[in-house]
């Protein structure tokens, strides 16, 4: 038998085909710990399941994604279904769930989704939040230099000059007079103030998450942080896209296809090229891009490389690709090493809770 779920925030909805692809039946679980065991009975109270198809394993099926992985099933991410098999079969979370199953019988789903148990979800929480905090702080930043902009003239004779953290020290120390909020330059300092330390706080929260990023990828993988231009940020990253368990990435070149660096086949009558891959994960393919940036300023080899492309012919950004795609040969052996189980990490972080 070959399970589907379609998951949702409130419940699931689940399907169940045997071999030959008649569906067996169809039932809605709600999406809590109870329900995660409701959908387990159920599942297998149609026999032996082969495997089961779920949609948003990284989304609202997370939680039942482990569940089932830890009650030995075997667990395939599956995409929606595109439009034209929408439009053609209708919409419905049952009639989604059926999906699952059958691409997951046809072998169209054959991603195997990450367990999300490990330090590797640890560090995903931590650059989640690492990323909304900057995104705040470059928002915070931005709404400063505009009311300094349009302020009084009095308030922007004393920030005359000053940029940056050096404006945003000057705004903090600012001391409106908070009985005369009715005049404007009271109120605009008043803003301006509090807009300041709002930065401050966002400053002093991402550097205390680098601390603690950091330290994580130290006692995950500290062989990754050996390798040129490979810092704690992007490292974090790369882990983050092979998961807590890299032995799902099937090839070298399965991960430069996940990390968007592959070429992809443009050929036409007779046309024979290939051109950028603008899909995967474009977090990692960030990552491998700091990483290239940085030996293609320190590193003599990448620079004699960058050399003797550009007088192939090549244009650099398709050299940068190329210099992506050894970083992933490069790197994949040691993010594997690394989140081995056998791996005997040693984790000073847990010995100091």
């Amino acid at each position: 038998m070959i399970g589907g779920i379609d998951t949702h925030a409130d419940t699931h909805a689940l399907a169940v085909i045997d071999s030959r692809g008649q569906l067996l039946g169809t039932t809605t679980v709600p999406a809590t710990a109870a329900g995660n065991r409701q959908a387990l009975a159920w599942l297998a109270s149609h026999g032996t399941v082969h495997s089961v198809g779920v949609e948003g394993t990284g989304s609202y099926g997370a939680q039942l994604a482990r569940h089932l992985t830890a009650h030995d099933l075997k667990v395939i991410e599956v995409d929606r279904a595109d439009r034209k098999t929408r439009r053609r079969k209708g919409k419905s979370d049952p009639l989604d769930a059926e999906a699952a199953a059958r691409a997951v019988l046809a072998g169209v789903a054959t991603g195997v989704p990450k367990t999300r148990t490990g330090p590797v979800e640890s560090l995903r929480a931590l650059k989640a939040t690492k990323r909304a905090a900057m995104k705040a702080q470059v928002a915070a930043r931005s709404a400063l230099v505009q009311m300094v902009i349009t302020a009084p003239q009095s308030v922007r004779d004393q920030l005359d000059g000053l940029k940056g953290t050096a404006r945003v020290e000057a705004c903090a120390r600012l001391r409106p007079d908070r009985t005369l909020l009715h005049d404007p330059v009271h109120a605009v300092k008043l803003a301006l103030r509090r807009t300041a330390r709002r930065c401050q706080v966002l400053a002093e929260e991402i550097a205390e998450l680098n601390t603690d990023i950091e330290a994580l990828v130290s006692s995950t993988a500290p062989r990754l942080l050996d390798a040129f231009g490979v810092g704690a940020d992007t490292a974090a990253q790369l882990l983050i896209t092979a998961g807590d368990n890299p032995e799902r990435i099937r090839s070298e070149a399965s991960f430069a296809a996940l990390c968007g660096v592959s070429p992809i086949p443009a050929s036409s009558g007779r046309t024979d090229r290939h051109r950028l891959n603008r899909g995967g994960d474009r977090l990692a393919n960030e990552a491998l891009w700091r990483i290239v940036m940085v030996r293609l300023s320190h590193d003599p080899k990448t620079k004699a490389y960058l050399a003797r492309r550009s007088q192939q012919g090549l244009r650099k950004r398709e050299i940068i690709r190329c210099l992506k795609r050894y970083i992933v040969r490069e790197l994949l052996p040691i993010i594997r090493a690394e989140l081995s189980p056998a791996t005997d990490n040693h984790n000073p972080l847990h010995e100091a809770a």
